[in-house]
């Protein structure tokens, strides 16, 4: 039986949880910890899982077996929003309840990296409920040290926060509220907040501007390619993410 050879390795890399040959087998009668032996094992490039699965149940197996990339210390997600002639990246908006300035920083530095991964420009904008100064209050502060955490860790990247939506993607309301900035009125990567702001920011953008198709969540932060479907996918939606997979593997 295809499982019974995994069972050493599962054994071996959760050990330190106890775990017992006999719970192995029983962890290994799930496809999708199955899947994610095999590409632990390098047997399989990706995985793709959730249109009959709930993302726990995705994301569980490969937080335990395959674990974060080296440097990176939480995963996080995106979604391609593809516009008429223009596509944007999103994050994060499937994943990070309330992420901390630190948390916030590393989603939009995996947020950055997916840009580049994809070939598509990365400007980064850091938003809020305040352009810049102009805002009071400990969330826009939250932004605010996230990007200045950001800028220290990589001086060459684009990056500047708080902005607001039309700050960073309208030329005229950027020149105006951030004048000077490298981003303001030419983001192409937006990292919202919390999960609450992602979440409605990509819903309401896919279903109330006309033409766009919203692709994800990809997940960014894993040491191997993994991603969740939702539920109601599509087939369309699961041959998107395989192709996201498959470029991430490559």
């Amino acid at each position: 039986e295809l499982a019974e050879k995994y069972v050493p390795t599962l054994v071996e890399l959760r050990k330190s949880k106890g775990m017992t040959e006999d719970q192995a087998r029983a962890a290994l009668a799930d496809n999708v910890m199955l899947g994610t032996m095999m590409l632990k094992m390098g047997e399989v490039d990706g995985l793709v899982s959730g249109a009959i699965h709930s993302t726990a149940d995705t994301l569980r197996p490969a937080l335990q077996v395959i674990k974060c990339a080296p440097g990176v210390k939480s995963v996080s997600s995106v979604f391609f929003m593809c516009m008429p002639g223009k596509t944007y990246i999103y994050g994060d908006c499937a994943i990070n309840l309330n992420p901390t300035a630190e948390e916030l920083a590393g989603i939009a530095m995996q947020c950055d990296d997916t840009a580049k991964a994809f070939g598509l420009p990365s400007r980064v904008a850091m938003l809020s409920y305040s352009t810049m100064n102009s805002g009071k209050g400990p969330d826009a502060d939250l932004v605010r040290e996230a990007t200045k955490i950001v800028k220290e860790a990589r001086p060459e990247m684009l990056v500047d926060g708080p902005l607001q939506y039309d700050a960073a993607t309208v030329p005229s309301v950027g020149s105006l509220k951030a004048p000077g900035s490298t981003v303001a009125g030419k983001a192409t990567v937006f990292v919202f907040p919390s999960l609450s702001a992602g979440n409605i920011g990509y819903k309401a953008v896919q279903r109330s501007a006309q033409g766009t198709i919203a692709i994800g969540p990809m997940l960014q932060g894993l040491a191997k390619p993994v991603n969740d479907l939702s539920r109601g996918a599509l087939v369309e939606d699961i041959v998107y993410t395989i192709a996201l997979t498959a470029v991430q593997a490559g």
